[in-house]
């Protein structure tokens, strides 16, 4: 039993909601100026996990077929059926929409469309090669809806740290898809990687998290947060500055090492930074 939930979450990568998910939190605690009642905290931290592991389930079911012929994502469909896919697609899908309706109206009625959102990424690739931005506005979507969970209506500051998010996504997203270059040209997959190059595909990477960085000081400003939320930046751009010298090495190991450390801790600096400053 054991061994079997370890492949599940293997299956979903739930070990990447570490991405996501302080940003979320450090939209909560700024909507709230502090911790909001640990009913929505629960009830955000449900929400995100429910549409993440929908999202990801659909991810692979969508491209069970396409996973199989490439040589990194080729072990994906031994990890559980296409059934038990399925089910990790429909079931938490619906959990996630009756836990926004625990959580207020808005919630609840935007609740299909942030469904359609974080799923219509997973087809984008068949006829665009833009597709690191509709997986960057599925991120997006985390911030602006823990941000609604606790006000329950639409603020700037969210959809600022949003697009932030958005931009973050594609810049990482993009030096991940360096290990499917070869692939993604073989197959005619849409990919910013085959349509600009691995150079130009780095170079543009560099643009991305350079938004992401405006945005973030935008968001500090327009948030009203402090001097310790801006300091804090300084070692967000020491971590991009640590993934990208390692993606100029085109070595993949390396890469990998710095796709999931430095922005585990771009996303955790982010949300430590919010919590001291909100609290100082």
């Amino acid at each position: 039993m054991f061994d079997y939930i370890q492949r599940i979450l293997k299956f979903i990568r739930f070990s990447h909601t570490i991405f996501a998910l302080p940003f979320a939190a450090g939209s909560m605690i700024v909507a709230a100026h502090g911790f909001p009642s640990m009913r929505i905290v629960l009830l955000i931290l449900l929400a995100m996990v429910f549409a993440r592991t929908a999202a990801m389930a659909f991810n692979r079911v969508a491209d069970w077929e396409i996973d199989k012929e490439n040589p990194r994502t080729a072990g994906r469909h031994k990890l559980v059926s296409k059934r038990v896919g399925w089910s990790l697609v429909l079931i938490p899908s619906g959990a996630f929409v009756v836990v926004s309706w625990l959580i207020n109206p808005l919630c609840f009625v935007l609740s299909p469309m942030a469904l359609a959102i974080i799923f219509f990424y997973s087809l984008t690739k068949r006829f665009t090669a833009f597709t690191q931005f509709f997986l960057g506005l599925a991120l997006a979507v985390a911030p602006v809806g823990a941000w609604l969970a606790v006000r329950g209506q639409f603020a700037f500051p969210p959809l600022v740290l949003g697009i932030g998010v958005m931009f973050w996504l594609v810049g990482f997203d993009l030096i991940y898809a360096i290990q499917d270059y070869d692939f993604d040209k073989r197959q005619g997959l849409g990919s910013m990687v085959v349509k600009f190059g691995i150079a130009g595909s780095l170079r543009l990477a560099q643009v991305m998290h350079g938004i992401l960085l405006i945005c973030l000081v935008l968001f500090g400003l327009v948030s009203g947060l402090g001097p310790i939320y801006h300091a804090a930046l300084v070692l967000v751009l020491g971590a991009l500055i640590y993934e990208h010298r390692a993606a100029a090495q085109l070595d993949i190991a390396g890469i990998n090492r710095a796709f999931f450390q430095s922005n585990a801790f771009v996303s955790l600096v982010f949300v430590l930074a919010v919590t001291a400053d909100v609290f100082a």
